[in-house]
């Protein structure tokens, strides 16, 4: 790929309204959509961001909501709030040369993108069943970045004008020199995030594991029951230091997800952190973790088996790896190339100027 400046672009990001872009605590699609806006800035773009008013960004900021839908519950249905703020961008549309609709859910943009009068390009954070995709298959035109080819491979027919990887801030993302010999699941607590499995894993290597998420009906009824204190902790919900400490402190991440995801950016952050990780294989994790850096296993118990060989791991080349793959300026270049073939692609279908009277 090219590395060459391209020329400066008008581009309008439209973020969720669920929370402040960054998070102030977990939220990796606002975490991508803050890292990209500043980036893109860097570069020479012009960028307006359409966020919250809370959100901190040195982009041109336009606010519909003051605070997010999770901050303010009286913000109902959320559905309507993610469609007011992303109307706000469209109505501005020729200020713009190209318009990037974060989905927080849902691709709620795709009804537009024969209506707006600039190429609208949608990204997805999650990953689609077929049902999904075989309803928006009625908008096959409308261009997606796909966030992995795993996640691209589910898009069937749709449009997929390009693959880019999430990135981490290496300036936030850095080794420690105090590690522990302990264990660490990040992640929501739901059953698909393999919490239970993570918990298997620390007892079956004898290891003491460390869960750090928010409190949940899950949490309460499922988790805490196996939550000992002592080998097995509950370090509540994180910000974004207190989770860079525990990365960094960390003898490795355990990612026993159960169902395939379309990226898994704690992956990432770990290894920006140099710490090694040990996964099951769903999804993408097969694009993220190198031999170099962790572990890919089909079971638990290989989880637990493969912990002294990938603990041992050089952090200094996981840290090196990780700024080679996941450093933002990678992913702002990746985006730039698929904004310029999006929007050179709209300016050679647009119906040909008719001749001057």
């Amino acid at each position: 790929m090219s590395t060459e400046q391209p020329d400066a672009m008008r581009i309008a990001l439209v973020g969720p309204v669920a929370q402040s872009i960054p998070p102030k605590l977990s939220g990796s699609v606002e975490t991508v959509t803050a890292m990209l806006a500043d980036g893109l800035i860097d570069r020479g773009h012009a960028v307006t961001l359409f966020a919250t008013g809370t959100s901190r960004t040195r982009a041109s900021l336009e606010v519909v909501f003051r605070e997010g839908y999770h901050q303010d519950t009286d913000l109902w249905p959320w559905e309507l709030c993610e469609l007011f703020n992303l109307a706000a961008a469209i109505e501005r549309a020729t200020s713009f040369d190209i318009i990037h609709y974060q989905a927080e859910y849902q691709p709620l943009s795709l009804p537009f993108t024969r209506l707006c009068r600039v190429p609208l390009l949608q990204t997805l954070h999650h990953a689609p069943s077929a049902a999904e995709v075989a309803l928006w298959s009625r908008y096959a035109d409308a261009p997606f970045i796909a966030i992995s080819e795993t996640q691209a491979s589910l898009f069937g027919d749709l449009n997929v004008a390009g693959i880019v990887h999430h990135a981490v801030d290496p300036q936030l993302f850095t080794p420690g020199s105090d590690r522990e010999d302990v264990l660490l699941f990040l992640g929501r607590f739901v059953e698909g995030k393999g919490v239970l499995e993570a918990i298997e894993v620390a007892r079956r290597s004898d290891r003491t594991l460390l869960l750090a998420a928010a409190e949940n009906d899950y949490y309460h009824e499922v988790v805490a029951p196996q939550v000992d204190g002592e080998q097995i902790r509950y370090v509540g919900e994180t910000d974004q230091a207190t989770k860079i400490g525990l990365l960094q402190r960390a003898a490795a991440l355990v990612y026993p997800v159960q169902r395939a995801e379309p990226f898994g950016l704690v992956l990432a952050e770990a290894m920006m952190c140099g710490t090694p990780v040990v996964a099951l294989d769903r999804g993408a994790v097969a694009e993220l973790i190198e031999p170099e850096c962790g572990a890919l296993c089909d079971s638990v118990s290989q989880m637990a088996d493969a912990l002294a060989t990938v603990t041992a791991l050089d952090r200094a080349s996981i840290r090196r790896r990780a700024l080679e793959r996941f450093g933002p300026d990678r992913m702002v270049r990746e985006h730039e190339a698929v904004y310029q073939q999006v929007i050179e692609t709209a300016a050679a279908t647009l119906p040909a100027a008719s001749p001057a009277s």
